[in-house]
């Protein structure tokens, strides 16, 4: 059974997902394109941190990041390796959007790697069907060849 919930990123049961997404994204391209925040970062003010459970276990983490232009951005969604083609990253990505409306965010905004970064292209693919469009560099960020950046807008729950 999945479970969502809010929980520390600096955790020791979290450690092992929180590395892995960690080597993933220095792996995945140049270091200074590298925009994967670590453990500590995940626990700073601002950011808000989930983690995904399957039968108690922990196979997937998202979390949301507030900046001043009213937006909320998408951090550090990871499925582990062994627990992907589940749909389990659309349900993460889901539930953040869910948790950005409650907020009452104008929008969801994301970093991920560009189109010739083949490491980010299922991920590019889902946040298309998403309903995802790409933007211009989103706040904090410059622009970069190696980076693609997207936006959803939300429209307020009546």
């Amino acid at each position: 059974m999945i479970e969502i919930h809010e929980a520390d990123p600096t955790s020791d049961a979290l450690r092992p997902l929180i590395d892995a997404h960690f080597a993933h994204g220095e792996a995945a391209g140049p270091a200074e394109s590298n925009h994967t925040m670590d453990a500590k970062a995940l626990a700073s003010v601002g950011i808000r941190f989930w983690a995904m459970f399957d039968d108690g276990q922990p196979v997937g983490c998202g979390a949301l990041k507030s900046l001043p232009d009213g937006t909320v951005e998408v951090k550090s969604v990871h499925i582990v390796s062994h627990a992907r083609g589940r749909g389990l990253a659309r349900q993460m990505m889901n539930h953040l959007t869910s948790e950005a409306r409650i907020q009452g965010a104008a929008a969801l905004v994301l970093e991920t790697g560009a189109d010739h970064l083949p490491e980010y292209e299922a991920a590019r693919k889902l946040y298309e069907r998403l309903g995802y469009s790409y933007c211009e560099p989103i706040f904090g960020y410059d622009a970069d060849p190696n980076s693609a950046f997207m936006r959803l807008a939300l429209e307020p729950r009546k």
